[in-house]
């Protein structure tokens, strides 16, 4: 395994400061068995994670050339979802309850919940004919405060106290109510 470590990371108080671009491991497939008898959808999951993450890379030389306003609805959802991903998956805080660990349960709700946002956003963009029901990713982020909100606060269920089945309850909760909202927004 190496973990490729990132002074520009550290520097925007990002810890721990893994650059997740440079960082690989030789282990992926020796721990595939593990990850089908747990979570048969992790190993696609962390897949597309690390596809949107070099995607938003891609994407962040062009915003510094001509600004983020020029790009694609769904360019703008990559954007997004990288930082989703980054400041709320990513990134931990060693000193809190919540975040001190993070058990593989709590790990793949997390992720599945951030990539099916992923998808389904994605999706209303590029589905929406032109004219005015066009889906936009500040519509999107309009109509979806309140589910941006939770994707983000899911990082605050504490293991220890909420318990694994709380925690699963709430994250397959959160995933329904993505879908309808997604859904409805599409109406």
């Amino acid at each position: 395994v190496f973990w490729g470590l990132d002074k520009k990371l550290a520097q925007r108080k990002h810890f721990p400061s893994v650059n997740w671009l440079i960082s690989y491991s030789r282990y992926l497939r020796a721990l595939e068995p593990h990850y089908e008898r747990l979570h048969p959808e992790f190993p696609a999951l962390r897949s597309r994670a690390r596809e949107i993450l070099q995607e938003e890379e891609e994407l962040a030389e062009i915003v510094q050339l001509v600004g983020k306003a020029s790009l694609a609805e769904a360019d703008k959802v990559t954007l997004e979802v990288a930082k989703l991903l980054k400041d709320d998956f990513l990134q931990q805080n060693g000193y809190s309850s919540y975040d001190r660990f993070c058990p593989f349960y709590k790990t793949v709700g997390m992720l599945q919940n951030m990539v099916t946002f992923y998808e389904l956003a994605r999706h209303a963009v590029e589905a929406a004919g032109p004219g005015e029901h066009r889906v936009t990713w500040a519509t999107i982020r309009e109509s979806l405060g309140d589910i941006l909100y939770k994707l983000s606060a899911m990082k605050f269920k504490d293991p220890v106290k909420d318990g694994e089945a709380n925690i699963t309850a709430a994250f397959a909760q959160l995933n329904e109510e993505m879908q309808a909202a997604f859904r409805n927004l599409e109406d």
